[in-house]
Parts: structure tokens; C-alpha cells; sequence
């Protein structure tokens, strides 16, 4: 697949200020919302789980707006050479993880006692 995280933003700011143009969004509409709804991923769910393979400890413009909450497990194995044995292990890194989406370890404790 041809795709780049920055040609993704950017396409859908293009749209955005093509909307706005056209008289069919106003400036103060834009949010999070509005721009995750403009990107060629709107339809998919946002990755919970990001597997890097080949010794990379980056995410080379791959998915930048969507990775924001994603946990990334870093592997030196060659992605011909992942097997299910290495995605089970990935698996159970990601299982043992507290997901915070933004939050700190107190704020999700503190929130998860609020709830009892």
C-alpha cells in the first residue's frame, strides 16, 4: 500500500479547507473529530497494538494521527521470520500493559476506585 502518515494529514486538511472554502465548515469546527473523520482510516478502528519488527525502534510516518494510544512492542526478529510463537509473545506484552490513553497510572487507578 502506498500510504504515509504525513500525505494523510495533509490530504485531509486539503479537504477541510475545501469545506471551509465552500462555506460548509467554519474554522471553530475543527477538532479532533472533524480531522480523524477527513484521514483514508475514518473507517477503521485505531490500532491497539503496534509490532515493530527488524531491530527499528521507530514508526517511519506509518499511521501518525492513529498511533497516538497505540502500544508498540519492538522486536529484533525479521518480519518473515515472526511466527505465531513471536505474536503470542507480543500478545503477552500487550495483555500485561495498563492501556492509559493519555492519562497517568494514578489518574486510571484513581478513576477505576471512583467506579466501586
Amino acid at each position: 500500500a502506498n500510504y504515509g502518515g504525513r500525505w494523510d494529514i495533509t490530504q485531509a486538511f486539503k479537504k477541510i479547507t475545501e469545506k471551509i472554502s465552500a462555506g460548509e465548515l467554519h474554522a471553530e469546527d475543527i477538532n479532533e473529530s472533524i480531522i480523524n473523520d477527513h484521514l483514508s482510516t475514518a473507517h477503521l478502528p485505531e490500532p491497539d497494538l503496534f509490532i515493530r519488527s527488524g531491530g527499528e525502534e521507530r514508526i517511519s510516518n506509518f499511521l501518525l494521527w492513529q498511533l497516538a494510544y497505540t502500544e508498540f512492542y519492538f522486536t529484533d526478529t525479521l518480519w518473515p521470520d515472526f511466527n505465531q510463537a513471536l505474536l503470542a509473545d507480543a500478545i503477552n506484552s500487550f495483555k500485561n500493559r495498563q492501556r492509559r490513553f493519555g492519562h497517568t497510572g494514578e489518574q486510571i487507578v484513581d478513576a477505576s476506585n471512583s467506579n466501586n
